[in-house]
């Protein structure tokens, strides 16, 4: 008998980082003596399994970004990189002066941070892009996104909310949050078999390191968590859609990869908890960061997929140049030589 676990996780939008994630914060709700009585493995998953898992997750991450990408894909990719870490910078620059590092702790806003809004700008569902790309895009724009892999992780938060002129990070803890997706990428990228070895782990990882984050979650807030998280996917969809449309277009596409790429990625939620561990300021945001950078990878995988389509169908489907079907002329039929009467 087969129970059809995965493909059931798999028809929830996200659904391998938020049904776990949701099962470890109903544990940790519901149960919170649960790794102090079971301890040993079970105990170290719930207290500090997470940022363990992360660390391996980035490597293998790393091994799968070939540094060999074509100058249409470095241009690809590095415009939407760079216009949407952009966005997120300015959001951290304007957010970052009225709220510093702490959340918004009464009212309807309760819970929005400076670190939760710059986290949920700064990284792109990849595989939802890679989707989009594969169904209304050009091939080579599915491989724009080995460049915007580089989203991936806490170092552009970091950076970002440096720049905001918050509180600063020791460059150790900036190296160390960037070090091993180097050190991934240097192994695959000198060893093909070790990059295909590496790289079959990053989907494996996700619905782990989902429940040791949602372990640290506490769910008698979410219902207002959850108000805002719609509101903040929604805002990520529109604030980063709209400029990566434009962006799109001037490096020669037809604007539908930056709508594609206007998302959430569901890794986006482990960044607050590394942030948080790199820089006690942040240990009151973290928590309710994270639900809501949650809520913004389910919304914003319903709301980008069916953005993405209404505007290719505007649009049209953006396909390579040699794929365009000319028009030939006719061929002209065989006339016989007319014939000389003797």
């Amino acid at each position: 008998m087969q129970i059809p676990i995965k493909r059931a996780i798999e028809k929830v939008p996200g659904g391998m980082m938020t049904v776990p994630l949701l099962i470890g914060a109903l544990l940790a709700t519901f149960f919170p003596g649960t790794p102090k009585f079971f301890g040993s493995f079970t105990g170290a998953l719930f207290s500090s399994g997470a940022l363990t898992i992360l660390a391996v997750f980035y490597v293998c991450m790393g091994a799968s970004i070939d540094f060999k990408a074509t100058p249409y894909i470095i241009k690809k990719g590095g415009t939407l990189l760079i216009v949407k870490v952009g966005i997120a910078v300015i959001a951290g620059l304007i957010f970052g002066r009225y709220l510093g590092e702490a959340p918004v702790t009464a009212g309807i806003f309760a819970g929005v941070s400076t670190l939760a809004i710059v986290a949920a700008m700064n990284d792109t569902n990849g595989g939802l892009y890679m989707a989009l790309m594969g169904q209304y895009g050009r091939p080579r724009d599915v491989g724009a996104y080995t460049i915007m892999t580089l989203e991936s992780g806490p170092f552009l938060t970091m950076l970002t909310l440096g720049v905001a002129g918050l509180s600063s990070f020791h460059w150790q803890a900036l190296v160390g949050a960037i070090l091993p997706l180097v050190i991934g990428m240097i192994i695959g990228n000198l060893d093909r078999e070790m990059r295909a070895f590496l790289s079959k782990a990053v989907p494996v990882m996700i619905p782990f390191f989902a429940f040791a984050l949602g372990t640290g979650l506490n769910l008698s807030q979410v219902w207002q968590a959850g108000l805002l998280g719609i509101g903040m996917g929604v805002a990520v969809v529109v604030v980063t859609g709209i400029p990566l449309f434009f962006a799109d277009r001037l490096t020669g596409g037809n604007g539908v990869a930056g709508v594609a790429a206007a998302s959430t990625a569901g890794n986006a939620a482990a960044v607050p908890a590394i942030v948080a561990a790199a820089n006690p300021a942040y240990l009151d945001a973290a928590g309710p960061a994270t639900i809501l950078i949650a809520a913004c990878v389910v919304v914003t995988a319903i709301l980008t997929p069916v953005c993405t389509a209404w505007i290719a169908g505007i649009v049209g489907r953006d396909i390579e140049p040699e794929e365009d079907v000319a028009v030939a002329p006719l061929p002209t039929a065989a006339v016989p030589a007319p014939t000389v009467g003797r």
